[in-house]
């Protein structure tokens, strides 16, 4: 048999492997066998590896924060919640932004019956509003010092909201009448909810309930020159409007 030689390493490559004749020697040649790397599908995973990995990755995705947060649905918070949104709808009107400060006093409204509903005292003039309120645990309750904030800031809301639409362009003298009424309802010698029921009732053209109105405002507050102009107007009106149906029924 020939010797195949190639080269001075004495390789001959085959499809399975090669023979190695060392240079020099005699010796018979050695079948060097080629070692195929391992497919990465080969790997075995440990299922406990797997599930510490899923672990890692769900803290890593909530912040690494298993701890409890604290919670911001107490009604100590909704009412903080409330009043703050009141104090920015009073700075709203303030710098003249009406639409804006609208909006701030509803949302202070909302926080307001949302808290009355879940501790079991709702607010009689709402049509099932419903609240933007997270659940709040019953046992809470509010203490005498916050009931008394709250009552306080829904007055001031509605009243604030009658004054806003009051210096509208187009202005809602239903909707002032029935804010206004609301305040009455709970406080009955608001001057400033007098006065505007007052003058929503002299635009909508009920000249007398708008004069007992503005008359009322005029008790709690005689010196006040507007109240006293409109009450003036009014009986303007009142008498104009006798003189009219005397005309057509004679």
């Amino acid at each position: 048999m020939s010797a195949i030689q190639a080269g001075n390493d004495g390789r001959v490559d085959s499809g399975r492997g090669s023979l190695a004749a060392s240079s020099g020697s005699g010796g018979s040649p050695r079948l060097q066998q080629r070692v195929q790397p391992p497919s990465s599908g080969s790997r075995t995973k440990d299922p406990r590896n797997h599930h510490h990995q899923q672990q890692l990755q769900q803290q890593r995705h909530h912040g690494g924060a298993m701890l409890k947060q604290p919670s911001h649905n107490e009604p100590a918070d909704v009412v903080r919640r409330a009043l703050d949104f009141k104090s920015q709808g009073t700075q709203c009107y303030k710098d003249k932004k009406y639409r804006e400060a609208i909006g701030k006093y509803h949302r202070a409204l909302l926080e307001i019956k949302g808290l009355c509903r879940v501790l079991g005292d709702p607010d009689p003039s709402s049509k099932s509003t419903p609240s933007l309120l997270p659940t709040i645990s019953k046992p809470s309750t509010l203490t005498d010092e916050q009931k008394g904030a709250m009552e306080n800031a829904e007055l001031e809301c509605y009243n604030s909201l009658a004054a806003c639409l009051l210096q509208m362009e187009l202005v809602n003298y239903e909707r002032v009448k029935e804010y206004c009424l609301k305040v009455l309802l709970k406080e009955g010698k608001n001057f400033k909810a007098l006065y505007r029921s007052g003058v929503a009732y002299y635009h909508l053209g009920d000249y007398q309930k708008a004069l007992y109105y503005l008359k009322e405002s005029h008790k709690q507050e005689p010196a006040d020159t507007n109240a006293i102009r409109y009450i003036q107007l009014t009986e303007m009106k009142i008498r104009r409007n006798a003189q009219k149906e005397k005309k057509e029924a004679t």
